[in-house]
């Protein structure tokens, strides 16, 4: 009953469950597309709260290396569309903020919760779990575990 309060992160090493969620602008991004790059996905509470905001900036502060890396940086919370969009110009975050109304795919990262939990994957190429952690890592900590 209580499974998802203390669920742990998916396994490193795991094949990453494929999703399709919309972004702040309405585009439909989903994993499979991404295919052939390293993904992170950033599961964080709320915008525009202390610690997410500086989570989701020093990602943004990253974003050379991440790309140097051929990373993708996606945001997923249950916000709406219009909030993402402002909190990501708000912040001028390069990546996109994705909407997972239900929380259905942190449900299947395990990190869904009364509260999204603060959870940060990094998906290879090959599509397998490289990187699962709780808590807000260090972005060069998770950028250093890309393919």
């Amino acid at each position: 009953m209580l499974s998802w309060l203390f669920s742990d992160p998916l396994p490193v090493g795991e094949v990453a469950p494929d999703f399709t969620l919309p972004d702040q602008d309405g585009n439909t991004v989903s994993l499979r597309g991404l295919s052939g790059k390293n993904v992170v996905l950033v599961f964080y509470p709320a915008d525009e709260t202390f610690v997410c905001t500086k989570q989701l900036c020093e990602f943004r502060d990253s974003w050379a290396r991440a790309q140097q890396k051929d990373t993708i940086v996606l945001g997923v919370n249950p916000a709406g569309a219009q909030r993402h969009a402002d909190f990501r110009s708000h912040h001028q975050l390069p990546f996109p903020l994705l909407v997972d109304s239900g929380q259905q795919v942190a449900s299947s990262y395990h990190a869904n919760g009364l509260i999204v939990k603060r959870t940060v994957y990094l998906i290879g190429k090959s599509g397998k779990i490289r990187y699962a952690r709780r808590g807000k890592p260090d972005p060069q900590e998770v950028l250093a575990t890309a393919e």
